[in-house]
């Protein structure tokens, strides 16, 4: 939401967009820190508990957020946003692990993600509107206000999940331990690290497309939200497609097909933005062709790696989405400290998170005969 407000932050807290875009960067380290913490917690005490002091520091960050004065404060309390909100983001995770049967998990994720992305589709629009008719402070009082409505929401409307599970020791030791034991699952592995590497792509374009598209190309804050909602409905249109294929394809082929194009087209950006051959219409349009690869590549690399687990279901959703946060921020920081005033950065981020997916995935194909083993046990169980 608050990706059009660049500009204009940068002239309010005397900074450049690099540094801005470093609170970006800040939000992600939050996630990928905080997820970690999260994991165990979930499997001790239930899933709404530690959600209900996670949404807690997320609304309290976001005032602080709105009544900065400087670029250091905002990045600050954008990391304790993260370290708050990413409670959402694991609970959410474990609890499809949790409801429904491995075979249907992959569908549930494709749905879910629908869902969550209604909100990058919506969010830089309202954020453009905001910040055209107001000003950016109002971007963080909104997210709270929004924060509040999930938390009642999750008092009262939330299925509770999984049971607290008294066992589980939140000493360090254990907890590295249990960690250990889901990181030495390959399955997990080889899934976690070629989707976390492709989905850090979409972080490339979130850090660089403020400025690309309102510095570099001129559009005004209105007009860059339009453009951030219709690259959105790539991923999310690719999501329902991906509902659709799993009706005739495995999981392991639809991520096998995204890859290959994905990795085709962001090279073709990378070329075209370097050779100069792509206007801004050009480049929306390879854009969106990239992007709907991450609506297929997202929901099934997380599917496969939730697959092998039903006990500690939250500590690997969190493993899960800290690796993912954590190359999206490196992936962010890397077209921050590359910025030349050029598309380029960002382009060539999108291309090399796309490419190491695809090298990852490549490198362990054997790996398809144990899914289907797993699969089969679980319809059968069922």
């Amino acid at each position: 939401m608050y990706l059009p407000a660049f500009p204009a932050m940068s002239k309010d807290l005397g900074t450049s967009i690099a540094n801005i875009q470093l609170s970006l960067t800040a939000y992600l380290v939050g996630i990928a820190i905080g997820q970690l913490f999260y994991g165990p917690l979930l499997d001790k005490f239930g899933r709404k508990k530690p959600l209900y002091v996670g949404l807690g520091i997320y609304v309290i960050a976001s005032i602080g957020c709105a009544f900065t004065d400087s670029v250091n404060t905002l990045i600050i309390m954008r990391f304790l946003q993260a370290v708050g909100g990413c409670a959402g983001m694991v609970a959410a995770q474990a609890m499809v692990r949790d409801i429904f049967p491995i075979t249907k998990t992959a569908q549930v994720l494709a749905l879910l993600t629908l869902v969550i992305a209604v909100s990058p589709m919506i969010a830089p629009t309202l954020g453009g509107f905001l910040t055209a008719y107001y000003e950016w402070h109002w971007v963080f009082i909104v997210l709270a206000l929004l924060t509040i409505i999930i938390w009642m929401a999750v008092i009262w409307v939330l299925p509770d999940g999984a049971n607290p599970d008294k066992m589980v020791s939140l000493r360090p030791k254990q907890v590295w331990k249990n960690y250990i034991l889901v990181m030495q699952n390959r399955q997990f592995l080889v899934y976690m690290l070629a989707g976390g590497l492709a989905g850090a792509a979409p972080f490339a374009y979130i850090a660089g497309s403020a400025d690309v598209f309102m510095n570099i190309y001129g559009l005004s804050e209105t007009q860059y939200g339009w453009i951030f909602a219709v690259l959105a409905f790539a991923m999310i249109g690719s999501t329902q497609l991906n509902h659709l294929l799993l009706r005739r394809f495995s999981s392991q082929q639809i991520i096998n097909f995204s890859l290959h194009y994905q990795v085709a087209v962001g090279l073709a950006l990378v070329f075209g933005i370097y050779f100069q051959w792509l206007d801004v219409g050009s480049l929306l349009v390879l854009m969106f062709i990239f992007l709907t690869a991450h609506g297929l590549n997202g929901p099934n690399t997380a599917a496969l790696s939730m697959a092998p687990f039903s006990r500690n279901a939250g500590s690997a959703s969190a493993i899960l989405g800290s690796i993912r946060m954590a190359f999206g921020g490196l992936a962010s920081a890397g077209v921050s400290f590359f910025h030349d005033g050029t598309s380029l950065p960002m382009v060539s981020g999108m291309a090399a998170c796309a490419l190491a997916g695809f090298i990852v995935l490549k490198m362990d194909q054997n790996i398809t005969g144990t899914i289907s083993k797993i699969y089969k046990k679980e319809a059968v169980a069922s």
